[in-house]
């Protein structure tokens, strides 16, 4: 699909990554809400006030509540389709909370547009901004004054025979797993074209250092910090005790398929969206061209985070 090249924007920011810095201008901003969060009526309503003021317009999608919006607060918003949202602005806000934003990641598809978490509630590893924070931080990137993380993004494909059944971009995570009531299954791994190993256990996780916090974390799986080139290959409860973990660079070509007839298993992705897989199915994985910018709070690190998350020293 294209789109019509916008206008010279009123007001800049400067994005940081691993390789250049790009001076570009902010004139939209988007806009992702956590589902069912009654709390984020009001702070649209702000954001679209503080917005005005600035020559911004802020841009939702067609799950936000445009109507009940304006009848409430009398703050009008901008509606688009959801692939269109994120080619169509300069910077994305999400109000809620890591969940949100892993779904958000997934929806910007090849857009580079920098990403502002803020959190309803604890701090996230991803929403890492509190609600009193937000204006002073969107206050900062109009400035230039901030940093950005670019996360890695894993692409991957599912294949039947010949035929792709699935493709798609994950942030956190790539699993096959079997069913409650599923035997154990054998998931064979393969690095480059180069044969891994059968596993044999409850499923397999393929991680970016942004998941390693989550599932892989409960699996047994090592914290990688988020900067790192690598993934982790990680057995759901194996059969062999000594089928670890392994760390392997973000570069490689990860091929899995599934050995195992007549059970239930499913490829999820991200936590939060499943489909099903049968025998002889193969689950092609690689580092996506995309990543996911994160900006990043001034007054926090990574640790700091995690500390808190994993109750260290508690």
């Amino acid at each position: 699909m294209l789109f019509p090249e916008r206008e010279a924007r009123p007001a800049s920011f400067c994005i940081v990554n691993r390789s250049a810095m790009v001076k570009a201008a902010i004139r939209r901003v988007g806009v992702v809400v956590k589902p069912h969060q009654q709390d984020a009526l009001k702070t649209i309503c702000q954001l679209v006030e503080w917005l005005n003021e600035r020559g911004i317009k802020l841009v939702g999608g067609p799950e936000i509540e445009r109507e009940r919006i304006e009848h409430e607060t009398g703050c009008a918003i901008e509606i688009v389709e959801s692939e269109r949202l994120a080619q169509s602005v300069d910077l994305m806000v999400v109000l809620g909370g890591d969940g949100t934003m892993i779904a958000t990641a997934r929806m910007l598809n090849d857009a580079e547009v920098p990403v502002l978490g803020i959190n309803y509630g604890s701090l996230g590893y991803l929403a890492e901004f509190r609600m009193e924070e937000m204006f002073p931080a969107l206050e900062s990137i109009l400035e230039g004054d901030y940093r950005l993380d670019s996360r890695v993004m894993l692409a991957a494909e599912v294949f039947r025979g010949d035929a792709r059944l699935l493709h798609t971009r994950v942030l956190n995570d790539v699993v096959i797993n079997k069913s409650a009531l599923a035997r154990i299954i054998e998931i064979e791994a393969r690095l480059n074209d180069q044969f891994v190993n059968s596993f044999r256990a409850d499923g397999l996780i393929v991680s970016t250092p942004t998941g390693s916090t989550a599932y892989n974390l409960s699996a047994g799986g090592p914290v990688i910090y988020p900067s790192m080139n690598a993934v982790v290959i990680t057995p759901i409860c194996p059969f062999t005790l000594s089928n670890r973990p392994i760390v392997v660079p973000d570069d490689a070509l990860i091929e899995l398929s599934l050995k195992t007839p007549n059970e239930e298993v499913a490829l999820t992705l991200d936590g939060q969206v499943g489909f099903p897989l049968e025998v002889g199915d193969r689950v092609l994985i690689r580092k996506s061209r995309t990543t996911f910018n994160l900006v990043q709070p001034t007054n926090r690190n990574y640790f700091e985070v995690l500390r808190d998350k994993l109750r260290w020293g508690r």
